[in-house]
């Protein structure tokens, strides 16, 4: 039992995966099902708000609420929640402004997913260095930051299928 509460963790993490994979998908799909070229992008923005609102602000007042717990916050957790929930938003408002700017959804959630974890690595390494500073990491998570990067890269480049060959016109012609 305490072997599968332990892993609980990876099975919320890889449903994070796949919400988020289809995230930037659904999104540019809302977008262009406004139909409304000029303001498509920002009315499908506005509707994840409601989402947002409906999931993330109504959903915990439930569960806490439910669960007898108080709603009170300190100061310092309401201030950094604060600024995740902005920097998510902005996040997502560059998504949508990205597809605005002729992005294609498989390579610009193909960079924003290789690049944000390695963002997320050097952040956390700045907020909390391990000890013995940045030559006690092991080679392993530099390589891992490089392949991050280089996997983003070839997703993004390799995305299309493979173009098929032009037609030989001589070869078509009748003699």
């Amino acid at each position: 039992m305490a072997a599968q509460k332990s892993m609980n963790w990876l099975t919320f993490a890889l449903m994070t995966v796949v919400f988020w994979g289809l995230y930037g998908i659904f999104l540019h799909k809302g977008a262009i099902g406004m139909a409304d070229p000029e303001h498509g992008r920002m009315k499908a923005f506005l509707v994840v708000g409601i989402a947002y609102f409906l999931v993330a602000v109504l959903g915990p007042i439930i569960l806490l609420k439910s669960s007898g717990a108080s709603l009170t916050m300190t100061g310092l957790g309401f201030k950094w929640s604060l600024i995740a929930g902005t920097v998510g938003a902005i996040g997502a408002l560059g998504v949508l402004l990205a597809f605005g700017a002729g992005g294609k959804p498989a390579a610009v959630m193909s960079i924003i997913f290789a690049g944000a974890p390695i963002v997320n690595a050097v952040i956390a390494l700045s907020l909390h260095p391990p000890e013995g500073g940045l030559g006690a990491l092991r080679w392993q998570f530099f390589l891992g930051i490089l392949l991050a990067a280089l996997g983003g890269c070839l997703v993004t480049i390799y995305k299309d299928p493979k173009p098929s060959a032009p037609a030989d016109p001589v070869a078509g012609a009748k003699p």
